[in-house]
């Protein structure tokens, strides 16, 4: 069941996103080689909780950390460790808030000092899919919408949409309806559900430079590139507006 917010749910809403967002952008200007992907959990840790919100990922399914740090070929879900991280990296964080009754979830990629072509296109692509994605989400619309924005944005550029996992509702619930893949499915019937005002979605873009198909190692959480290319990862928690969509994870808006 898809679960419609007032305008007052999405302010309160927008605190947690607004906590979520600030939390990057404070680990972002962290990225630099040497340093690990645990140190980066354990700052966006420390930040959450400093603002007196709680981690959403931290314990839930059992995932054991606060912040998802997946490195060049792993997807998403990927466990801060000891590992540095090295000149010419790329790292995907994702993390999410939950604050007052609701969550907020974001996520972006991350170039390591200087990264190769493949990887800047990687990322910008990436970016650019969540944008038309974004775009996309406006009143009248069918989720499939989405969808289709962002697969061919991607393959217009050569790339590849992860199939294996999918964008989704949020609000008082961390992953709520509906799901929102970044491609259109073949086997859909219609166009997916009817975008509606008051609708909070989570989208996110999963880009792979190679092949999509993705395996996942024997922790039993980092997905990773079959083919071992690159993969890239961005996300916003959208509010579906009338005047169009929110997202309630940008710090410029």
């Amino acid at each position: 069941m898809i679960v419609l917010k007032s305008q007052d749910e999405i302010k309160r809403m927008a605190e947690a996103c607004r906590i979520a967002a600030e939390a990057l952008e404070e680990i972002k200007k962290m990225i630099a080689p040497g340093i690990t992907t645990m140190e980066l959990d354990k700052f966006a840790e420390s930040f959450i909780i400093s603002r007196g919100a709680v981690p959403a990922f931290k314990g839930y399914r059992g995932y054991p950390a606060s912040l998802c740090t997946s490195v060049n070929e792993q997807v998403v879900h990927g466990i801060p460790s000891m590992t540095r991280l090295r000149q010419g990296d790329i790292v995907s964080l994702d993390l999410g808030v939950y604050y007052r009754g609701f969550y907020g979830d974001t996520a972006a990629t991350f170039p390591v000092g200087e990264v190769s072509n493949t990887a800047k296109k990687l990322i910008a692509v990436t970016m650019g899919a969540l944008n038309v994605g974004i775009e996309s989400a406006v009143i009248g619309n069918y989720v499939f919408d989405i969808s289709s924005a962002v697969q061919k944005h991607v393959e217009e550029n050569r790339f590849s949409v992860v199939r294996n996992f999918v964008g989704h509702g949020i609000g008082r619930e961390l992953h709520e309806e509906p799901q929102i893949p970044n491609f259109v499915p073949n086997s859909r019937e219609g166009m997916g559900a009817v975008i509606m005002e008051g609708m909070t979605l989570a989208i996110e873009p999963m880009v792979n430079a190679g092949a999509w198909e993705v395996s996942i190692l024997d922790d039993g959480w980092t997905a990773v590139t079959k083919d071992g290319s690159l993969s890239a990862h961005f996300e916003h928690t959208v509010a579906v507006t009338k005047n169009g969509p929110n997202a309630l994870t940008k710090l410029d808006l």
